[in-house]
């Protein structure tokens, strides 16, 4: 199994929902995340008074699938969140050594 972390622009987050789901992912968990890669920030303008945003608005997808399908559901992620422009985000992929549903106690696969 595979854990696949994505950290895209919160506007995207609709369609990189819509895209999981066409690919048959079941569940997913979404964090309201702040950050900043290469971009840095920006400088924004507030009554005058010029301040730099250091940290920008970010969504942090989360989700568990088999290895099987890990490689469709990365390329889905990539298409729905990528608009060509600085700050797209990233995915990070971990291995995921078991899985268990609390409710029934199912393992591994069957728990995904």
């Amino acid at each position: 199994m595979k854990k696949i972390e994505a950290i895209i622009k919160p506007f995207k987050l609709d369609e990189v929902k819509e895209a999981l789901h066409e690919v048959g992912v079941s569940g997913i968990t979404v964090t309201e995340a702040k950050g900043f890669g290469r971009q840095k920030g920006h400088t924004e303008l507030y009554r005058g008074a010029e301040y730099v945003v250091d940290f920008l608005p970010k969504v942090k997808l989360e989700v568990v699938v088999s290895d099987a399908t890990a490689e469709q559901v990365i390329e889905a992620i990539a298409a729905a969140a990528q608009t060509g422009r600085i700050g797209d985000g990233k995915i990070f992929v971990s291995e995921v050594t078991t899985a268990i549903r609390i409710r029934t106690g199912e393992r591994d696969d069957a728990a995904i």
